[in-house]
Order: structure tokens, then sequence, then C-alpha cells
């Protein structure tokens, strides 16, 4: 086998490609990388493998390694390699993915390609978790651009018992944990105020229940 060409193929909801990577959608699931594996030589290949070498924490793929077990000369089959991205991943941030193709005779050839995360298509507060808590509950959100966040929460009197974030965010998925050990049982009300650069404005609200 003289050498394998590889050719990148991405499929899946959104996915774009870009002069510079290509774009995945955000918290996704159910992509698809293919990858193109030729032999240009005049004798078959056996035992073609193909490995995910490199990845980004927030990509998981179902498998890292597809074999071909005989690629003919001057023939063409694909390598499938299906995965997810987790709503962690950091929003436009570009990373290297590495794949390692690989002979029984120790022949090896590598392809890298950079890759990066869309942001959310909307913005989005969700319920606090656990809910009822003691003395701890985290509260996560995501926003679809950089934004200037105040997280406050209110008692059910409607007055504001604590500040939790007030600063600025970007775009993705964020976490914040509340300890609510110096206040007493009952219902509070979360409010989320996001405000993007453009000067529009965004609010929501839940309820979550300490329980002590």
């Amino acid at each position: 086998m003289k050498h394998v060409l590889l050719a990148l193929i991405l499929t899946g909801t959104c996915l774009a490609q870009e002069s510079e990577g290509y774009v995945l959608p955000f918290a996704s699931e159910g992509n698809r990388i293919e990858l193109a594996v030729e032999n240009t030589a005049s004798s078959a290949s056996s035992n073609v493998i193909i490995e995910v070498k490199n990845s980004p924490s927030w990509i998981s793929f179902l498998t890292t390694k597809e074999s071909i077990p005989e690629l003919k000369a001057e023939t063409e089959l694909t390598a499938s390699f299906s995965f997810s991205v987790d709503k962690t991943a950091p929003v436009g941030k570009k990373e290297h993915l590495t794949f390692l193709v690989s002979l029984p005779n120790g022949q090896s050839w590598q392809k890298e390609i950079t890759v990066s995360v869309e942001p959310p298509d909307r913005f989005e507060l969700f319920q606090n978790f656990p809910n009822p808590f003691n003395p701890a509950t985290t509260i996560s959100y995501q926003l679809t651009s950089p934004s200037k966040v105040q997280l406050v929460i209110y008692n059910l009197l409607g007055q504001e018992v604590y500040k939790l974030v007030s600063g600025e965010r970007e775009a993705g998925f964020h976490q914040d944990a509340w300890n609510g050990s110096s206040f007493a049982s009952g219902l509070y009300i979360y409010r989320i105020t996001a405000t993007d650069q453009s000067g529009n404005q965004v609010v929501q609200n839940r309820t979550m229940s300490l329980l002590k």
C-alpha cells in the first residue's frame, strides 16, 4: 500500500465547514465523522485500523477505533465515527481532533482537523438541581451570546435575599452553586437577567424549595 488519502465528511444537524475548520452544533447528539481511506497501491491491504488519537474532552465518541478488514487495490472505503457534543463545551474555541490510520506492517498516516462549537440557539434558565435541596443546589443556564448576567434569589415576598451572579459571561452553558445553609426553609424564586452587547435583554424566573 503506497499511501492513504483521507477525505473528511462531517454529517449531522447544522454541521458546517468554515475556512479554518468545522463548526459543531451545541449540545448535540447523532453527529458523525466519515473518513474515506483510499488505497492507491496495486495490491490489497488488510486490517487497516483507524483510531481517534486526540480529541477535546467535550466530544464523546461511541467508539474511538474502527477497522477495514480488507482494502482492495485502487479502491476507497469509509470508516464512520458517531459522536455527541457535551453542553459544557466552550463556545467558539478552536480545538484539534486527530485520526491515525495504521497498517500491520507499521506504516501509519495522520489526519488532523480543527473543530469548534457554535453558540446555543436559545437562551434558557434550567431548573435547579437538586430540588428540593439542603443546604446547597446548582443553578444552570445557557446564553446565546456574551452577556452581562444578574442572577438574584428572592423570597416569596419579592425581597432580594442573595445576589449569586453579577458580571460578564461568555456564550454557552454555565453553572453556579448556592448554599442556603443560613436561610430559612421555604420556597425561593431565582431570576436571571441577561443583557447582550447590543443591549437586548432577556429575563426568566424559576422557583426552588429549600427543606431543612
